[in-house]
């Protein structure tokens, strides 16, 4: 079913130079001479080509990126089922050789720039970073790390975490992080399930201006993690290293040449968690080809990036967007590491950094987006900006206020790529696209490879109109396996249980009539009020707008009679009061931009929005408790920034189910 809507203008065009200049243009007219893609038609003839074509897609990236199969692959999908498809069976190869390949070349050039909140740019030249990795990897070695072992690191967004990551790829073990700021049942709720043989750990990290010291923490990992073999000490506060652990600087001093395991393509890589707000985390295991083909593809044909490239992703090792940053080294990009505060001195803080780094892809949270927006934070007009080329954004949908602002205070000439995927499969299924054009709103398209389709409850694809976010086809970077998951059930229900043989994602998306996406929210916390269903997303776009309101969240929930009562809970701003005036405009607002059904049933004032440690606000886990569920059922404890916040929803539920008793 289709509904036809006409064409909005868009805020963003590439000129022709910028099209023909793109990565993605020159791949399209290479596989076009040699694997018989369409030669006409731009993206959206190469996009259907690449999904409808799936295996040659796949071979002509590899080829075309030059991807070393150290024993070649027999065929490039051996089977295609989901879940469980083999992706090139026969084949070896390594992530880290990949990644730093490209030390040859450009030997003194900057691999990695890191920042702190000093606002010192520390280089690591390629060179550098091999050597680092190379001797890491033989002391790996040395204590007794083999293939399939497990290395953890607990560990801010610093330079050492890198080179801990690609020398444990080189390896052949398997990587894992948490950032320094969760504690330590939350550490323990994630490494515990795949018992890690190293862990490599900081005595405390640097934050909004203060130290905050993690030795003590760090000693309770020790006592509970009982398969270390060894702790390394990274001593960022300066630190003595602690009895019975190594030092970082003596297992980096060598100058070995990198080793680098040839593992099958789907040799696990490293092991990535969902926000796990009930029951432990998933532990999501990806493969070393799949990403390394995933985000080949993502890094270089979809975010436009190369060697002349700096590459700034606000984010922290906990995480699956500080792999994906990570990965801009296999295109030759210059990595920017920033550990710190997004907001600290102030909250333009991360232009400061895009400016001193000479970023020019910089990545950022639509959240931060809008409380620049809300601080009246003027980018362009205070930082150089001038190198950044896109300003791309995820974590949450951009609202369209967020577009027309990165749009007039950044640069009339900025590429906005408001991207979404997920930790599930460490990529993205919608987003950049260099050579079309940006709608307010919307993500530009899906992504090379990916048949993502909007579907209705019946399972059939709808264009123009609500649905689930669904892939019919197998992607590399899918999980190979969740941890301690023997027979693949939980794997099996988190993605295919709805729709069997197709991954579902959890998300509402409408697909445009011409081809970009608008993602609507969470379709397991969706809110159906007689009849129709509406998207959480929309709703926060509309509230937050108004000045006084700092954050929401909303609520549906069917209740016992068959009513249905749909709160939307406010944080305000400072000095901002909930009176009789604040909630009319709420309501007006609300009614004037969606429609009189989204008007909530009462708005109430929280002292704060409950988010997983990831910053994702906390839907389900919520209306568990209105519900009634006890807190202990409703919720993981340790996988929320603040417990307290959801004891407030907690005793509201138990008050109203006094009142209606």
């Amino acid at each position: 079913m289709t509904t036809e809507h006409p064409q909005p203008e868009p805020l963003w065009q590439p000129d022709q130079e910028r099209v023909d200049a793109a990565a993605v243009t020159r791949f399209q007219d290479w596989a076009a001479a040699h694997h018989g893609a369409p030669a006409e038609g731009g993206y959206p003839a190469l996009h259907r080509w690449s999904t409808e074509q799936l295996e040659t897609f796949w071979a002509a990236l590899a080829e075309w990126a030059g991807i070393r199969f150290t024993t070649p692959y027999e065929r490039v999908l051996g089977d295609r089922t989901m879940p469980g498809a083999q992706w090139f069976p026969g084949a070896t190869l390594n992530y880290a050789e990949h990644a730093l390949r490209h030390a040859a070349d450009r030997p003194e050039a900057p691999a990695l720039l890191y920042v702190d909140e000093t606002q010192e740019v520390t280089p690591i030249p390629w060179a550098e970073l091999r050597r680092q990795v190379g001797s890491l990897a033989a002391r790996l070695r040395a204590l007794g790390v083999r293939p399939g072992d497990r290395v953890s690191g607990y560990l801010p967004n610093i330079p050492e975490a890198v080179t801990a990551l690609l020398a444990t790829a080189a390896v052949g073990a398997v990587w894992t992080s948490c950032a320094p700021d969760f504690g330590a049942r939350s550490v323990l709720d994630r490494f515990q399930q795949v018992e890690p043989v190293v862990l490599f750990t900081v005595d405390g990290y640097r934050y909004g201006g203060k130290e905050h010291d993690r030795r003590d923490t760090v000693a309770e990992l020790r006592r509970e993690l009982p398969t270390l073999r060894a702790v390394v000490h990274i001593p960022l506060l300066g630190t003595a290293t602690p009895d019975g652990a190594l030092d970082w600087s003596a297992l980096t001093a060598g100058d070995d040449a990198p080793v680098f395991e040839q593992v099958p393509f789907d040799h696990p890589l490293w092991v990535l968690y969902s926000s796990g707000t009930t029951g432990l985390p998933k532990a999501i295991v990806q493969s070393q080809g799949g990403i390394l083909l995933e985000h080949v593809k993502q890094l270089a044909l979809h975010c436009d990036l190369g060697p002349e490239d700096r590459f700034f992703w606000y984010t922290s090792t906990g995480w699956m967007m500080w792999n994906f940053l990570v990965s801009g080294l296999l295109t030759g990009t210059t990595v920017v590491l920033y550990d710190g505060s997004p907001g600290y001195p102030d909250t333009g803080a991360q232009w400061r950094v895009a400016e001193l780094t000479g970023a020019t892809l910089y990545g950022t949270s639509a959240a931060y987006v809008m409380a620049c927006r809300k601080a009246d934070v003027h980018p362009a007009r205070d930082f150089d900006l001038s190198r950044i080329a896109c300003v791309a954004t995820t974590g949450s949908p951009l609202p369209p206020d967020g577009f027309q602002w990165l749009h007039d205070e950044v640069a009339d000439d900025l590429w906005i790529a408001s991207v979404s995927g997920g930790t599930d499969v460490c990529s993205c299924f919608a987003g950049a696209v260099p050579t079309l054009p940006v709608h307010i709103g919307e993500l530009q398209a899906a992504c090379l490879g990916t048949d993502l389709q909007a579907w209705d409850p019946e399972g059939k694809p709808v264009t123009g109109e609500v649905g689930e976010l669904v892939v019919t086809n197998p992607m590399p970077s899918m999980p190979i396996r969740f941890w301690n998951d023997p027979d693949g059930s939980r794997y099996h229900d988190s993605y295919f249980d709805m729709y069997p043989g197709v991954w579902r994602h959890g998300d509402w998306i409408t697909i445009t009539d011409h081809g970009s996406v608008v993602i609507h929210g969470r379709s397991d916390s969706t809110l159906n009020r007689q009849g129709v269903r509406m998207g959480s997303a929309d709703i926060y776009e509309a509230v937050e707008r108004l000045p006084e309101i700092a954050e929401s969240l909303v609520i549906g929930l069917e209740e016992p009679g068959g009513g249905y009562w749909m709160p939307l809970f406010v944080h305000l701003a400072d000095g901002a009061t909930l009176d009789d005036d604040l909630i009319g405009r709420i309501k007006q607002t609300i009614r004037t931009e969606l429609s009189p059904r989204h008007v909530p049933d009462e708005i109430i004032q929280v002292p704060g929005i409950p988010h997983t440690l990831t910053g994702k606000r906390i839907e389900v886990p919520v209306k568990r408790l209105l519900q009634g569920a006890d807190l202990a059922k409703a919720v993981n404890p340790g996988s929320v920034d603040n417990l307290d916040l959801l004891r407030f929803y907690e005793d509201l539920a138990r008050k109203r189910a006094q009142r209606t008793a």
